[in-house]
């Protein structure tokens, strides 16, 4: 059997704001929820993988740094100065502001979090 990633799930605690977020930072495109009439809303990261935004405005979100999503750009030093023009802080995973992260096997990342606090990383793995 193969599997190839479909979508992420996050529990939003304003979903207009999250949207809002994730357009600015990633300017992901919004595309109809097929699934439901539900107030949950997608987006298309790319080549079909989506982001889904189920509202739950009451919901206590736990953060952790290791429980996180990873998206991977050509353009690493680009998203980095985008990030900078947009005010949103990263850093490294040892939590050194501003700062990006060579891996043992050359891969360039940062990590930051969205308006829930999830953590994103990005790296130059393309």
């Amino acid at each position: 059997m193969n599997f190839t990633l479909n979508h992420i799930a996050l529990s939003i605690t304003n979903v207009n704001k999250a949207i809002d977020f994730y357009q600015a930072v990633f300017n992901f495109k919004e595309i109809e929820n097929t699934a439901s009439g539900s107030k949950t809303r997608w987006l298309l990261i790319n080549e079909g993988k989506q982001l889904h935004l189920i509202p739950r405005p009451d919901a206590e979100i736990k953060i952790n740094k290791a429980v996180h999503f990873a998206l991977s750009t050509a353009n690493f030093d680009a998203f980095v100065n985008h990030l900078k023009t947009l005010s949103i802080a990263y850093s490294d995973w040892k939590n050194t502001t501003d700062k990006s992260y060579i891996r043992k096997d050359g891969i360039r990342q940062i990590y930051f979090q969205d308006i829930d606090g999830y953590w994103i990383e990005i790296n130059d793995d393309v």
